[in-house]
């Protein structure tokens, strides 16, 4: 009985864990599916202590708790395919292009898969609890753990081994896998997650034979509580230090939409008195005309003002931004649907080239749409009319951090004194003699405010590159969220 409590008392330590990580963490998705695994094991170790308790309990009672705990183990495989599923899902970096071998395995992470051996699961579960898998217990004797339970299987145990090492071949196939992620920080959290499962579900494997007296899977409990929960904190760590200095970005930039608000309201009250009373000064007929000629420049110069201000008040006002998991690649391609009429009417050929699938990140739909219009629709107007090659290219790349589109077109060029000026309100380069040079400023912005970036990286007669890069989509994120600038 004393074996059996250890063995109780070590399994509690991942559901102890489990609940110190839901009162950390519980705002994300991975984080769910890890305590759903860590308190599994917990019941799986239950599922092998009870069988010491041969002085306490009953033969029947013994195995009706080891019959109900199998559920520990057996649910294992669909918990484990749930937290690669999520990882793999969530992320914008699974190449389309792979061999045969790996395309297949990668279908095996999809929702389909899951529900099915979910289902597959239950029915090795329901099996268990018939003579078919379980038919009883029988009384063992080890040197080392003394006399307990062991179980006596059925004709169908074959089932529950098949299950077994389904789960041990999904482990070893997930590391493999998460060598195509690009962000560093899932593809070490997943290669850390799968082969430390390894190093308990092995050893739980050897509680099959009675020689081992079912304690190995104990120790294995022990190595995984600890290793996993470590490379937990550690990814949830590196994802909040980096969030903290994207997020600094952000700051910075609501910082001075704000000050830029504060000016814009004092400029509005002295630009309303410069007005007032221009107007109240030639009332009597006084002037001449080269005194109203000055007075109507004033008043000009009033109105353009008022303008200018106007439209830095619709530049910096931002209502509430709902931001949502999107596919980018659908966007660019919705973008480069709406220009097509522009595209065709100057001559434009516009060429997308994306290699990943699917590009997921954490996007507000709208705006970003209108950051690659506004692209497109500068890149046209700047090129020249007798340019022979008119052409627009949008390409994607992924680092391990960002997930990077390339804009490059054939146009004018910007001088490189210009490259950051280009992004400024108000700023207008090249040959344009329309617009209020808002174009660029607005994609700028919107950028920023996806705690992305956009930079001119090159730039000739022959035409300009644009890099924009955008964080990658975070699983700490978890769901949905709201942003709202005042």
């Amino acid at each position: 009985m004393i074996i059996g409590i250890l063995i109780c008392a070590i399994g509690l330590l991942p559901s102890f864990l489990a609940w110190s990580m839901s009162k950390v963490y519980d705002e994300t998705k991975l984080s769910t599916g890890m305590i759903i695994y860590m308190i599994l094991i917990t019941i799986w170790q239950l599922d092998t202590g009870v069988l010491y308790f041969k002085d306490v309990l009953s033969e029947d009672m013994v195995l009706f708790l080891f019959k109900l705990f199998r559920l520990g183990p057996t649910f294992g495989l669909s918990i484990v395919l749930y937290v690669a599923y999520r990882i793999i899902i969530d992320q914008p970096s699974v190449l389309k292009k792979g061999n045969w071998l790996t395309d297949v395995f990668y279908a095996f992470f999809t929702k389909k898969a899951l529900i099915v051996f979910t289902i597959w699961s239950a029915v090795v579960y329901v099996i268990n609890w018939t003579d078919l898998g379980i038919k009883g217990l029988t009384v063992t004797h080890s040197r080392f753990t003394g006399v307990y339970y062991f179980p006596d299987y059925g004709p169908l145990f074959w089932v529950y081994l098949l299950h077994m090492a389904i789960i041990v071949l999904f482990l070893i196939v997930i590391p493999i896998l998460s060598m195509r992620l690009r962000n560093s920080y899932f593809k070490n959290f997943l290669m850390g997650f799968s082969l430390n499962a390894l190093l308990l579900v092995i050893p739980g494997i050897l509680n099959f034979f009675p020689l081992t007296g079912v304690l190995t899977s104990s120790i294995g409990v022990i190595l995984f509580s600890v290793v996993n929960m470590h490379i937990f904190v550690k990814l949830n760590v590196e994802l909040k230090v980096h969030s903290f200095e994207l997020m600094q970005k952000q700051k910075k930039l609501d910082y001075t939409g704000h000050l830029t608000g504060s000016l814009i309201h004092e400029v509005r009250n002295t630009n309303s008195i410069i007005k007032g009373f221009s107007s109240l000064m030639d009332r009597k007929g006084s002037f001449d005309e080269g005194d109203k000629r000055k007075l109507n420049m004033i008043g000009n110069a009033s109105d353009h003002l008022e303008e200018l201000t106007d439209n830095y008040s619709a530049y910096m006002k931002s209502s509430a931004v709902t931001y949502k998991t999107d596919d980018l690649v659908k966007i660019i391609q919705e973008s480069i649907e709406f220009t097509v009429g522009m595209l065709e009417e100057n001559k434009v050929e516009l060429e997308f080239t994306n290699i990943y699938s699917p590009l997921n990140v954490y996007l507000n739909k709208t705006n970003l749409k209108q950051v690659f219009i506004n692209l497109i629709k500068n890149s046209v107007e700047a090129m020249p009319e007798n340019r022979t090659i008119r052409k627009i290219t949008i390409s994607t790349e992924i680092d391990d951090r960002n997930i990077i589109i390339h804009f490059i077109d054939t146009g004018e060029g910007i001088l490189p004194e210009n490259w950051v000026s280009v992004f400024d309100p108000f700023v207008s380069v090249g040959n344009k003699s329309e617009g209020m040079g808002l174009g660029l400023a607005f994609v700028k912005k919107m950028m920023i405010e996806h705690l992305g970036d956009i930079n001119i990286v090159g730039s000739s007669l022959n035409g300009t590159h644009f890099k924009l890069e955008l964080p990658q989509e975070g699983m700490l994120n978890g769901g949905n969220y709201q942003k709202t600038n005042e």
